[in-house]
């Protein structure tokens, strides 16, 4: 019987233990502080922007938020970024991606303070993750690692597939799945558009994670009997409902479900872990910073 994984229970878990982490930090006289900045009339990023300040206000951690005119020259952006990284209660900086067109996503990625990047995705600290000496690991990954370990789906010695090689998932998911650590020791295949027979690789998997943006792109024909199928995608498709449109995964899951041991549907499994992973990087950084232990979950 197929198990179908409970990304929202995974996630409250994790966040009830950083909300411990956080309770600690505020007693030492230092609370956790979350700058996120918007330069986007994209309202989807608004929106994911206002699930990380609820998130945050229901922790005790506190938000900072800063809104730029996407019309502005990227140099208000960067000094923004400049100002934050200065900011000694800003324990952790976001950048709502995609910034517009003139504005350099790199030199963006490149401002934040590497301390101050909870999203792991400057080079420093992307070097030390594929080093195996993590600093920060990027937020959805991290979380995949987490949902795993919580239905204890064993990764060493597990053939897995990652279909996806972007910056934010595909590569940091092959490089921690690869890791000679807890959550990793797997024979790791990346894949992407240019694969050839794609299907071949991901049928003889043991644990398929999807990450390509292509809506329903891997269906149940591709998966092997008993595979761990983690859909990482989530796309707004035309639909005939109240909203005009559903989300759906990078993973047919009706006909993936028939031959899966487990996956993850969308919505409800891997979003939650993504925000869940934000908050637990954010009090990771206020400890590292001011020097205050806790016990990460």
């Amino acid at each position: 019987m197929t198990t179908i994984i409970d990304g929202n229970s995974v996630a409250e878990e994790i966040q009830a233990g950083v909300e411990d982490c956080v309770e600690t930090l505020s007693a030492a006289d230092e609370t956790p502080g979350l700058a996120t900045v918007l330069m986007s009339d994209d309202g989807a990023s608004a929106t994911y922007v206002s699930m990380k300040q609820r998130t945050c206000e229901e922790l005790g951690i506190n938000s900072f938020h800063h809104e730029i005119d996407p019309e502005a020259p990227a140099e208000e952006l960067f000094s923004k970024i400049d100002e934050l990284n200065d900011d000694p209660d800003v324990h952790g900086i976001l950048v709502q991606m995609p910034v517009p067109d003139h504005v350099d996503k790199r030199t963006v990625l490149n401002r934040i303070d590497p301390m101050k990047d909870v999203d792991g995705f400057h080079p420093e600290n992307v070097g030390r993750l594929v080093a195996g000496n993590a600093r920060y690991k990027p937020c959805t990954p991290h979380g995949v690692q987490k949902i795993l370990d919580a239905y204890d789906i064993e990764t060493e010695g597990a053939d897995a597939v990652v279909v996806g090689r972007s910056d934010i998932v595909g590569k940091p998911m092959a490089n921690l799945l690869i890791q000679r650590d807890d959550g990793g020791n797997a024979t790791t295949t990346v894949c992407h558009s240019r694969t050839k027979d794609l299907a071949a690789k991901t049928r003889n998997a043991d644990l398929v994670v999807v990450a390509a943006g292509v809506p329903e792109m891997v269906d149940g024909d591709m998966i092997g009997e008993g595979a761990t199928v983690i859909d990482v995608g989530i796309n707004r498709v035309d639909a005939d409902t109240e909203k005009g449109y559903e989300l759906i995964g990078d993973v047919d899951f009706e006909s993936a479900k028939q031959k899966a041991g487990a996956i993850t549907p969308v919505p409800g499994g891997v979003g939650p872990l993504t925000i869940a992973m934000l908050m637990y990087n954010t009090a990771k950084a206020a400890s590292l910073q001011s020097g205050v232990e806790i016990d990460l979950p």
